[in-house]
């Protein structure tokens, strides 16, 4: 279980240097937040910028793929623990735990999406 801790926080840890990073690349030297988004936006793409409604959207639906991806994870991993039980009553269980419990995470994160996407959706009209 520890091992799983430790991969867990190394795939948090690892993105969120890189993002601290990033703007240290930057060649203007100019770290101010309408430099980076412009130096992040695309070829060919609109100078609007985006309602506060649809940036909060963006998030929670990014933070929601994430925890979904997670569960979807946790749920092949409890399968292969529950093939490798040998028949291990400690080990059945801890795995039908594991299972049930990435699924309830699944269910609740699909919820989620459904309710802030529509929540979001009748507040902008």
């Amino acid at each position: 279980m520890n091992k799983l801790k430790l991969i867990l926080a190394g795939l948090l840890v690892v993105p969120t240097v890189a993002l601290a990073v990033a703007p240290a690349a930057s060649a203007e030297g100019d770290f101010t937040l309408t430099n980076g988004v412009n130096s992040a936006r695309g070829e060919g793409v609109s100078d609007n910028t985006a309602s506060p409604e649809s940036l909060v959207k963006q998030f929670v639906n990014i933070f929601l793929f994430a925890v979904g991806a997670l569960s979807v994870i946790m749920l092949i991993w409890g399968g292969i623990r529950y093939t490798t039980s040998a028949g291990d009553s400690n080990k059945v269980t801890a795995a039908k735990n594991t299972v049930l419990y990435a699924i309830v995470g699944l269910v609740v994160a699909i919820l989620a999406y459904a309710i802030v996407n529509m929540v979001i959706d009748k507040f902008k009209g």
